[in-house]
């Protein structure tokens, strides 16, 4: 069984690279991200394939599927839904919005609302919303990927740090090779798209993926070295706003996912290592004295990843 869930999410992973071509690394890490039990945030420069990438996995993995095209006028009852009344009832009756689905796309986020943006926040971390004092759950799995432009952008409004928290990763696509580039632009005068893939798996394959998941080990001085790496994150003189206990938890599932993908059923402080940026980037505020210096977030990240040490790779269990 262990070996199936494993072709499947590699079947999965092929799938998508169909379409987004030479970009194998971010396909897994964000398949990782999902089937970690997370959402995603993919920050990038328009047109580099962001999009193609969540509708891909959608379509390899055959969910439901809303995308919403985020700007200035939408509401919070166009992601959560809203109730009308039924005078010949007299009733009110509740019409769902775009959250109710396995996989929901928040394309430009940071184009819409802080008012639009927080109606996500009690869905990404509850698993639920609620409308006119009713709660209701969302469907398993469930998965929210965000696009967003940077911050220089025109017209965009920066996500709160409260929300950035609840992705599990933050990610960018970057620009293609050359000769990637020129297989992209071949694929899509050929027809190559989203719609072109097969369904590998369905949500129920995708649950059982993400169970297997949440069974992988963990040694002890694995989770020690998560923690040291949070902890160097709070005490680093340029870091104003250090990762929370979120991000830790967010840091051991991307690892057991990871560790998944690379065919084992342990993790190792390799594969920590492997997703550790992609979780804390988001999470950490650089202060005045990191601007003054130029230091970035990727130096600081690098820095605090060279200077813990790593535990021994090793495979005993305690």
């Amino acid at each position: 069984m262990g070996n199936l869930l494993y072709d499947n999410a590699m079947a999965v992973i092929e799938e998508v690279s169909k379409v987004v071509t030479g970009k194998d690394d971010c396909i897994k890490k964000a398949f990782a991200a999902v089937i970690a039990g997370g959402h995603i945030l993919i920050e990038d420069v328009p047109g580099v394939g962001k999009t193609t990438l969540a509708l891909s996995l959608s379509r390899a993995m055959r969910l439901k599927q809303n995308r919403v095209q985020f700007t200035p006028d939408v509401m919070p009852s166009d992601i959560l839904g809203f109730s009308m009344y039924k005078k010949e009832q007299n009733t009110f009756e509740y019409h769902p919005g775009a959250i109710a689905c396995n996989l929901f796309l928040a394309d430009e986020i940071n184009r819409t609302s802080p008012k639009t943006q927080s109606a996500l926040l009690e869905v990404m971390e509850e698993g639920a919303w609620t409308v006119d004092g009713v709660t209701r759950k969302v469907e398993d799995p469930f998965i929210v990927i965000a696009t967003q432009n940077p911050k220089g952008s025109a017209g965009t409004q920066l996500l709160p740090e409260s929300q950035l928290d609840r992705f599990m990763i933050c990610m960018s696509m970057g620009y293609p090779e050359l000769r990637d580039e020129i297989l992209i632009a071949k694929g899509r005068n050929h027809g190559v798209s989203p719609d072109s893939l097969r369904d590998v798996i369905d949500a129920k394959g995708l649950v059982a993926i993400k169970n297997k998941v949440s069974e992988q080990y963990v040694h002890n001085h694995v989770y020690a070295y998560i923690v040291k790496l949070v902890q160097a994150t709070r005490e680093n003189p340029y870091i104003e706003l250090g990762i929370s206990p979120r991000g830790t938890i967010a840091c051991s599932r991307m690892a057991m996912a990871w560790s998944f993908l690379q065919g084992r059923d342990y993790v190792l402080p390799e594969d920590v290592e492997q997703v550790f940026r992609d979780v804390a980037m988001h999470r950490i505020v650089m202060n005045t004295k990191a601007r003054v210096a130029k230091v970035s977030r990727e130096d600081v990240l690098t820095e605090i990843l060279g200077n813990v040490r790593q535990p021994a790779s090793f495979m005993e269990r305690s």
